[in-house]
This record gives structure tokens, C-alpha cells and sequence, in this order.
């Protein structure tokens, strides 16, 4: 079998764990394939070979993006000519969009195949993108059933391939059993915190986790925490915030990763908008959802928002679900009054957790092997395979 070259770019966790998923497929399929790009732990154990740190990816905010423009357009430039000169035959993009699309047009327009893993949020905001979408990408590859309506009404071949997490995650509740391996009491109540995954997203959430916890310590003396964090430099950051807010003696254990144990073995979860929003409601947990940006940026952007939500497990049943306190709403009374109700409240946990059940088993589509169909059709109608 002839090789084939597969160029896959990942910018954040979430897309490293997307990534690693499709990679394992695609090598199972495609023994003969090598794979390179940008990716982080996940995709290189996956086996790829990274060109860049795809920490120089996870920027997040518009000033921050444009203070990181020059490098960012550089390293994009570095890429697109060194994937040319490897001729590459396909190019995956995974999520980050405003890197990749322009990869994508540019490889495209040399006779590459483009992949695009995972649609941007276009039916929350900045739908004209799906213009440049149109110009980028073959084929998307969307994770959640509405999106695939949105590409066939603009002419873009897509698949809904569900979500990997719901594969991944059992339909049966866990949480007895990861409070076993944790050597946490069944009876315990736990809150697990995740403030985010990046060091600006800690900049924004740590005193407020620590504050709202502390708040909510007032209330229910008895609550557990549980802080999963992702890095050295982001536990670094929440330690820095416990020790500002004189919060030492909170009953707080800090994870180093574990987040999926730490939301399992929950009994409710204050959570940063974003993939762990989706992974908390797999694991059937009510949530508090929070997100703080720059108040630049959000000027910036609020009047460009579609929806009246921002999580995904609002945006999937078309409603509020779960609480979404953003922003100027974010303060610590405000989060910790909304936990200590779940708290509270077992009626509205078992309605919350039979809504989710429905979600599970919506998404749960074997990801997988969607994906690898959709992309080895793709490559075997160019004459690639």
C-alpha cells in the first residue's frame, strides 16, 4: 500500500482529545498513513508528529489574539510550507477555525482534500463564516444532530458523526465507583470546580472559584471540593488564588487532571462554559455554568450572539436546563446560592438527569467509525486509497 500523508491541527485540550480519537481510528483503517500537524500529549501519544506546541494556539480574547497576531500568521505561514513540501494528501482540521480555515482554503486551493473536525459555533454566532467555510473545507465533520442542516441548505458535504465522549462514557452512572477509587464516602457532598483549562481562563476564574466556594462553605459547611487543573502553571494559578483569599482551609483537594473523575464523583459542578459543560451532562451532573472574559472582548462581541445560551447542554435542549451566570452575572453569591439549589433539590436532579440520559444516547453514534467512513470515502473517491 502507498503511504499517505494526513496533516491534522489541533489548538486546545478539547481538540487534542477530538484529535487523539480520529487519529487511533484512522490509523486502525489505514495502516500505511502518517499523520503530522499540531497537537498536544494526546494526539503524539496518538502518533502524531508535532511541528509546533499547540500551546501557541490556546489564545483566547480579541485583544489577546491580536497582541499574538504576528507570531500566530508566522507559524501558520511555517505550517502551510512545510506541509507542502511533505505533500500532504488531506488536511484535518480540528475545531480552532480561525487558524485553520485559512489553512485549509490555502491547501485547498493546491488540490489538497480538507477535513474540518467539529463545526464552529456558527448557530450561536458569526454565522457568515460559513462563506469562508464554504471556500475552506470538502467535508465537515459536525457533532451534534442540527449542525448537519446548516451545511446541506449551504451546499457543503458534511456528516453527523456524534460525539466521542458519549461513546466513551457510560450511559450508567460511574459516580459510586470513582468515589471508591477516589477513597471518597458515598455519603460525602462534593462540588467539583473547574475554572478552566488554560492560564488566561485561570487569570479570570480562580478567585472567583475560590470566592464562590467559600461562599457556599458558609452555607453548607460540610460540602467537599474537588479542582481538577490541567498544568503545572494553571494549579499554580488556583493555589496563587487560595492563598490571595486566605481560603487555605477549605476542605479542597487540587487534581492533576482527573476531570471527568472529579465531575463524576460530583454531586454538582461549577464549570467554565465550554467542552466540559457536554462531558458534565454525559456524566449525568447538574452544573452551574460561568464564564468571565475581558470586558473588551465582551463589548465586542454580546450583540453578536444568536442564542439566548451558551452551554451546550442549553443549546441542546433548546432551553434552559442548567443555570448560565456570565460575566457581570458571575459573582460568587450569585454562583454559590445557584449550587447550593442542586444541592438541594433531588427532585431537580433526577428531571436533570433524566434529560441528559436522552442527550447520551442521542449523541452516542460510534464517532468513530462515522468519521473514518466519511473520511476514507472521501479519500478513496479522490483515488488517495
Amino acid at each position: 500500500m502507498n503511504p499517505i500523508r494526513i496533516a491534522i491541527v489541533a489548538g486546545e485540550a478539547s481538540g487534542d482529545a477530538l484529535g487523539s480519537h480520529l487519529v487511533t481510528a484512522l490509523r486502525a483503517r489505514l495502516p500505511q498513513a502518517e499523520f503530522i500537524g499540531i497537537g498536544g500529549p494526546k494526539m503524539i501519544a496518538a502518533g502524531v508528529r508535532t511541528l509546533f506546541p499547540m500551546e501557541k494556539l490556546s489564545i483566547i480574547g480579541f485583544h489577546e489574539v491580536i497582541k499574538n497576531l504576528f507570531s500566530l500568521l508566522a507559524m501558520r505561514r511555517n505550517l502551510k510550507h512545510q506541509l507542502l513540501a511533505q505533500k500532504v494528501q488531506l488536511y484535518i482540521g480540528v475545531d480552532a477555525p480561525d487558524f485553520n480555515f485559512g489553512i485549509e482554503r490555502a491547501l485547498r486551493k493546491r488540490g489538497i482534500t480538507t477535513v474540518h473536525f467539529a463545526s464552529p459555533s456558527i448557530w450561536a454566532w458569526r454565522g457568515g463564516r460559513i462563506h469562508k467555510i464554504k471556500r475552506a473545507v470538502d467535508h465537515m465533520l459536525v457533532l451534534f444532530p442540527f449542525e448537519k442542516a446548516i451545511y446541506d441548505n449551504a451546499g457543503i458535504a458534511a456528516t453527523y458523526v456524534g460525539h466521542p465522549m458519549a461513546d466513551t462514557i457510560p450511559l450508567d452512572d460511574i459516580g459510586d465507583a470513582v468515589r471508591e477509587k477516589l477513597k471518597l464516602r458515598k455519603s460525602a457532598k462534593i462540588v467539583a470546580l473547574l475554572p478552566g483549562s488554560r492560564r488566561s481562563e485561570l487569570h479570570m476564574h480562580a478567585d472567583l472559584f475560590v470566592q464562590t466556594a467559600q461562599r457556599l462553605q458558609s452555607l453548607i459547611p460540610e460540602v467537599q471540593y474537588l479542582v481538577p487543573l490541567a498544568t503545572k502553571e494553571t494549579r499554580k494559578l488556583f493555589e496563587e488564588a487560595l492563598y490571595r483569599n486566605q481560603a487555605q482551609e477549605l476542605p479542597l483537594t487540587i487534581l492533576f487532571g482527573h476531570a471527568q473523575e472529579a465531575m463524576a464523583a460530583a454531586d454538582c459542578i461549577l464549570v467554565k462554559s465550554g467542552t466540559a459543560t457536554l462531558e458534565a451532562a454525559l456524566l449525568k451532573r447538574p452544573m452551574v455554568i460561568t464564564y468571565r472574559i475581558p470586558k473588551s472582548t465582551y463589548f465586542l462581541v454580546k450583540r453578536r450572539f444568536y442564542l439566548p445560551y451558551f452551554g451546550m447542554p442549553n443549546v441542546l435542549a433548546g432551553r434552559f436546563i442548567v443555570p448560565e451566570l456570565m460575566q457581570d452575572q458571575a459573582t460568587p453569591d450569585n454562583l454559590a446560592q445557584a449550587l447550593k439549589t442542586w444541592l438541594e433539590d433531588k427532585a431537580a436532579r433526577e428531571s436533570l438527569r433524566e434529560e441528559f440520559q436522552r442527550m447520551h444516547v442521542e449523541l452516542r453514534q460510534n464517532t468513530a467509525l462515522r468519521a473514518t467512513d466519511a473520511i476514507c470515502g472521501l479519500l478513496q473517491a479522490r483515488g488517495l486509497c
